[in-house]
């Protein structure tokens, strides 16, 4: 993670150096989320093939040699390639480790094993900013340095004793039923798509071109990801209390006008700071709400089949965010402001469909819903298939709890 938070920041810092348009930036980032949606398809097929281990090592050393590439062939057809190959491996990546991870997990242990996870997850792209004050980001040390950080990725599992797992998926649930479901739940993944993309892919390119420093960028950046952090316990409690499309709407709202902030007010770099933690600590939390709202209409053997097409619905939304953001970034459009106006537009209309939705169906009891699981939005259909196996066994359980609890008053 430290390594792939790193190229991501570097890139959108490098373009600018290399005199790439906002545009042609926003086909290379837009690259990695094609890569990434491909392989969330593609790797489970490889991993029942070939194993964890070869799949890890092979994908993982693609993206090493990757990494030096970039500033070896400095041209945005080559640089966009390269995005969509290590989208491509990185989501194959993330897909062994997750499903290896959920399956020496066990009952006791399979919720402190998913928050170690994600915590490491986001300690790493938050580190991986730091890295951008360590050398030149004309030069090619800090391509170097992610490399390195990459390969030295593979000890671990190259060396490991633990036997690899047997390997299976569910396959997604077909597109128009999931709709049929949660309008909201596939409305809101598609729209929330574009907002990751634009936070993981296009925030250096905004930084750069605005000219912040390379300290103000990275510290810019760290913020989405420290707001994520931040924020998404308490609202997976709150979610658990409350009606969930309402506090879709209230967090999109508030993630909505931080990046009205940010808009109006972007030149001032403590209130772009500001922006940030808010934008990131509200997006974060809103992908585990929209899965879990969707589940409280699915029951429990659905889930994971839901969950995939809810994936597959964000992965569009996140190729085409970056696009739009590009061409929003144009100076005859809306310039630099554009990055944070299209996450305004995408969490207005979130909060406008969610109270259409209001007027179309009833709301679920809260006592009839079940609990959120927080998970990740840079984790694939795996990641949320282990956060559900603990909300469904968390369910279970509190519904024994309370079915013994009536037995015994009576």
């Amino acid at each position: 993670m430290v390594g792939n938070g790193l190229q991501g920041t570097l890139l959108g810092v490098r373009g600018e150096i290399e005199g790439f348009s906002t545009f042609q930036m926003s086909f290379v980032m837009s690259g990695y989320f094609v890569g990434f949606l491909g392989g969330s398809r593609l790797a489970p097929s490889l991993i029942r093939r070939v194993g964890h281990v070869r799949v890890f090592a092979a994908l993982a050393s693609l993206i090493s040699a990757v990494m030096i590439l970039y500033p070896v062939l400095t041209h945005p057809v080559a640089w966009c390639i390269g995005r969509v190959i290590i989208g491509f491996c990185f989501s194959g990546v993330y897909v062994t480790a997750e499903s290896w991870l959920n399956n020496a997990a066990d009952n006791e242990n399979r919720g402190k094993a998913l928050s170690a996870y994600m915590i490491v997850m986001m300690v790493g792209i938050v580190s991986a900013q730091g890295l951008l004050l360590v050398g030149d980001p004309s030069g090619y040390e800090q391509f170097v340095i992610a490399s390195i950080l990459i390969s030295i990725s593979f000890t671990p599992t190259l060396l490991s004793t633990s036997p690899t797992p047997a390997f299976e998926t569910t396959h997604p649930m077909p597109l128009w039923d999931l709709f049929h479901i949660s309008p909201l739940g596939c409305v809101g993944m598609f729209l929330l798509g574009g907002v990751f993309a634009n936070m993981f892919g296009m925030s250096s390119v905004y930084a750069s071109r605005v000219g912040l420093e390379l300290v103000e960028i990275s510290t810019f950046i760290a913020t989405f990801y420290i707001g994520a952090l931040v924020l998404q316990y308490p609202l997976g409690w709150i979610s658990d209390r409350m009606d969930r499309r309402m506090l879709i709407m209230t967090v999109s709202a508030v993630g909505e006008a931080g990046a009205l902030v940010g808009t109006l007010f972007g030149s001032h770099y403590l209130i772009l700071i500001g922006a940030a933690f808010l934008i990131g600590g509200m997006a974060n939390p809103l992908y585990s709400l929209l899965i879990a709202y969707t589940n409280d209409y699915l029951d429990h053997d659905d889930m994971a089949a839901a969950s995939g097409g809810l994936i597959f619905i964000n992965g569009l939304g996140a190729i085409a965010g970056p696009l739009i953001t590009g061409w929003l970034m144009r100076d005859a459009v809306a310039g630099p402001a554009g990055f944070f106006l299209l996450i305004a537009l995408l969490l207005i209309i979130l909060v406008v469909y969610g109270a259409y939705r209001m007027t179309q169906r009833a709301s679920i009891p809260v006592e009839d819903t079940g609990l959120m699981a927080p998970v990740m939005a840079t984790g694939t259909a795996v990641a949320v298939e282990f956060a559900q196996e603990i909300a469904i066994e968390a369910d279970l359980e509190a519904q024994e709890a309370d079915n013994q609890e009536g037995h015994n008053a009576v």
